[in-house]
């Protein structure tokens, strides 16, 4: 989540807040460190890892916050941070997506400790909070590339995107058959459907239909996003409802996301753009017809541009945020 922290204290910092962003490096997007960043090792066994980690206790002290952000942490030696001031508990998702993201036990007991001695829970959709076992407030989820980072808007648009971890609950298989189905229809008009990303996915390059590729790599977003920019969809047809990350990418780039009804949060998604039933393989490919017309993908991605404006830009999200990090202050006062 380092990318989506740096967004977070960015728009908290022009908005007049003072931030210190201690992370790890363990997001695929390699960036140095800014001045706001203090970036550990969380590796408990290494001793090596013991210094730096006291270091910045010490400066993070020191430094006196009014509160504490707690986010994905899975080293159980961080909890010396949340003792510094009241915690807010940043809470993605209810549950892991498919067997692939289960954590061991010890690191979901540290997971659920941070939540039950938070003075605030904060979830990214309506979906989550009702879902977890005590009360959350919401904050609307915002992209974790900064609008100075997006691509020139393309003069044309082609092909279909898939992005991200290739893991199980991504659906590909019924994005395959839809894909075939699409290219027998009629209405395909030369595009691609192009699969980016690495995981454990059980398809083989033998089991891809025509005119597919799988780029079976981790790609920086210097690498993709001018490859998503000019898509004429994004598929975010999951199996799992979840805060998708890439279906707002999407969004922000003017890139039309196609979800399932069960995967896609339909809080998230732009009007006139509904999911699709999840394994409905004849309904998925209507839609790769549809958007295959240049001009209706271009107009649709229009509007779900304006929908991210309207609803999950970074300024919105931030604003929010900070109204609750203010009520964790105060009720500790």
């Amino acid at each position: 989540m380092r990318t989506l922290s740096r967004v977070h204290v960015e728009a908290l910092q022009d908005a007049g807040h003072e931030c210190l962003l201690i992370t790890s490096d363990q997001h695929y997007e390699k960036t140095a460190p800014r001045p706001y960043e203090r970036v550990l090792d969380p590796r408990p066994k290494d001793m090596r890892t013991v210094g730096p980690l006291l270091r910045t206790v010490r400066e993070a002290r020191r430094w006196r916050p009014h509160v504490v952000v707690v986010e994905l942490v899975w080293d159980p030696r961080w909890t010396l941070f949340t003792r510094l001031a009241p915690s807010v508990h940043l809470i993605h998702d209810d549950q892991p997506h498919d067997e692939t993201e289960v954590r061991p036990g010890w690191q979901r007991r540290l997971f659920a400790r941070f939540s039950e001695r938070a003075t605030r829970v904060v979830a990214f959709s309506d979906h989550v909070a009702k879902r977890l076992p005590y009360p959350a407030s919401v904050v609307p989820l915002t992209s974790d590339v900064p609008e100075t980072d997006l691509p020139e808007p393309p003069i044309e648009r082609h092909d279909f995107v898939l992005y991200g971890r290739m893991a199980p609950y991504k659906n590909v298989p019924v994005a395959l058959r839809a894909w075939e189905q699409h290219l027998l229809s009629g209405q395909h008009k030369g595009d691609r459907l192009l699969l980016l990303g690495d995981g454990p996915l059980d398809v083989s390059e033998q089991d891809l239909p025509p005119r597919c590729e799988w780029r079976r790599e981790r790609y920086s977003y210097a690498d993709v996003l001018p490859l998503l920019a000019r898509a004429k969809a994004s598929l975010v047809h999951y199996r799992l409802a979840t805060q998708s990350g890439v279906q707002l990418l999407s969004m922000q780039l003017g890139v039309t996301p196609i979800v399932s009804d069960s995967g896609g949060l339909a809080e998230f998604q732009p009007p006139d753009e509904p999911g699709i039933g999840v394994d409905d393989v004849e309904g998925l490919a209507a839609v790769f017809g549809e958007l295959a017309d240049p001009d209706v993908a271009q107009r649709r991605g229009d509007a779900s541009r304006k929908h991210f404006e309207r609803k999950f830009s970074a300024a919105q999200a931030v604003d929010r945020l900070a109204d609750v990090l203010a009520q964790a202050a105060r009720d500790d006062s």
